[in-house]
């Protein structure tokens, strides 16, 4: 997918590529990353209290069963 940068050095993600990847306007980090460069959302390391426990705000992303229980087999190790 190609994009132009303009003057002033602003680029214009794609919608579709926004959407695939989940970003929402707002801060990014830009990495480089060798002759690339890496852009990820910046994350709140802040916790929200719901029903009286302490948790981590979601991203709006999806996790899925399969990568709890990975993520939990990991742990088991």
């Amino acid at each position: 997918m190609r994009a132009t940068i303009d003057q002033a050095g602003r680029l214009v993600i794609p919608k579709a590529l926004r959407d695939q990847l989940g970003l929402r306007p707002g801060e990014v980090e830009l990495v480089p990353d060798g002759a690339a460069l890496r852009l990820e959302p910046v994350t709140s390391d802040e916790l929200a209290e719901v029903a009286g426990r302490l948790v981590i705000p979601s991203a709006d992303q999806v996790v899925t069963a399969d990568e709890v229980r990975m993520l939990r087999d990991v742990d088991q190790r």
